[in-house]
C-alpha cells in the first residue's frame, strides 16, 4: 500500500496529508483555499485578501484556485443539482 504524498494540483496549490488534513491548501503555507475562495465569493477585494493573509498568498494564486474551482463545478455540475428546474 502506497503512503499518501504532496500533490501539486496547480502551480501554486498542493495537497500533503501532513498539513490541513490533506485539504488544498497554497503551496508553502496553510492557508486553506477553501477559505479563500469563500472571502472571493463574499466578495471580498482581492487585494485585500492578500493583506488579511500577510502576502503569503498572490493574485496569481488566487486567479488559479478560482479557475481551478470553475474547472470543477463545470466538470461536476451535475452533482451539485438540489432539484430539477421545473418549466
Amino acid at each position: 500500500m502506497s503512503k499518501p504524498k504532496l500533490l501539486f494540483i496547480g502551480r501554486y496549490i498542493v495537497t500533503d496529508p501532513k498539513i490541513c488534513h490533506g485539504k488544498p491548501t497554497f503551496r508553502g503555507t496553510r492557508v486553506l483555499v477553501s477559505d479563500v475562495l469563500e472571502q472571493v465569493g463574499n466578495g471580498v477585494a482581492w487585494e485585500t485578501i492578500i493583506e488579511e493573509w500577510n502576502g503569503n498568498i498572490t493574485r496569481d494564486a488566487i486567479t488559479e484556485a478560482v479557475q481551478l474551482a470553475s474547472q470543477a463545478l463545470l466538470k461536476h455540475a451535475d452533482e451539485f443539482i438540489l432539484q430539477p428546474a421545473t418549466a
